[in-house]
């Protein structure tokens, strides 16, 4: 019973903490979608260029929300793929508060988060390229329309009974859409928190003091867990001199705290997610291996 209370109140906590971004989010997307639906794609065409820039310095921020919030975007396209990644490879999640806590100097911290946000801003830029070029080659537009509706859709929120009820039915049509994926990632985080203490952390903690190159790809798998229990693990191992900064880095770039749980939810393209999952994988534990190769440590 006391195993079932803590992941329960764990799952609890991590949950709430998501809340204010969902809203806001979603607040803003509604807003978008009922009053600006037209200026807001002019925006985003004309903004999206330094969208990597920008996802790369926000997502540094340890609040694993902000994926949340750049999940829901970009199933909006509001946001371009390459904003969408360099969020997702600078968010720091737990890694921060833990730093804090075992007194690991600021310009240590300082160093590790701008590796982590000169890889996020770079690899977005490249990726926003690619896609470009993608496009460009086969004469197609590279500018998706911002989708917010297929969103309200697919959560069947009946946001357009809303449409002329003005800002109490934008708070509205928020709230559901929030509560629905709260209760989303709620039910998932129970399910991995069971999962996490069955197989126990001790054992995932192990499992990563292997060989080099099967710790860097056992890390990003621990990465890509939508839970803050990953990154606790890989930050503590480092921490504890268990692994090397490579080998966290590999996990940390990985991970996206809920941000590819939420992708998967909100973003019907279900092949999409999966391949921005896999492109994530490669770019974290690639990233993290020649880390260690160049023998950059703090």
């Amino acid at each position: 019973m006391e195993l079932i209370f803590d992941v329960v109140i764990d799952a609890l906590i991590d949950s709430f903490k998501i809340l204010p971004f969902l809203f806001v989010t979603y607040l803003i997307m509604e807003y978008l979608e009922h009053k600006t639906q037209d200026f807001t794609s002019s925006i985003v065409e004309k903004t999206e260029h330094f969208g990597p820039l920008w996802g790369g310095l926000i997502g540094i921020f340890p609040q694993c929300g902000f994926s949340a919030a750049a999940s829901n975007l970009y199933a909006g396209r509001v946001i371009t793929l390459g904003t969408l990644i360099a969020i997702y490879l600078s968010t720091s999640d737990e890694m921060i508060p833990l730093f804090i806590s075992e007194q690991v100097p600021l310009l240590i911290m300082i160093k590790i988060l701008a590796i982590k946000a000169c890889i996020g801003i770079v690899m977005g830029f490249i990726i926003d390229f690619v896609v470009h070029r993608y496009h460009r080659a086969r004469n197609k537009s590279d500018n998706d329309p911002v989708n917010i509706e297929a969103l309200c859709g697919k959560e069947h929120c009946h946001c357009e009974d809303d449409e002329h009820s003005g800002f109490i039915g934008i708070i509205k049509s928020a709230l559901v859409h929030t509560m629905h994926i709260f209760i989303f990632v709620l039910i998932l985080t129970l399910v991995l928190n069971f999962i996490i203490e069955l197989i126990g952390e001790d054992k995932l903690a192990l499992l990563l003091k292997t060989s080099p190159i099967i710790s860097h790809i056992l890390a990003g798998i621990i990465g890509l867990i939508p839970n803050c229990a990953a990154s606790v693990i890989i930050t503590e191992l480092y921490l504890d001199q268990m692994i090397t900064m490579g080998t966290m880095m590999s996990g940390l770039l990985v991970g996206a705290g809920i941000g590819l749980l939420v992708l998967f939810r909100v973003n019907d393209n279900k092949r999409e997610n999966i391949n921005i999952a896999i492109l994530l994988f490669f770019i974290g534990t690639v990233a993290g291996f020649l880390i260690d190769a160049l023998h950059i440590a703090f």
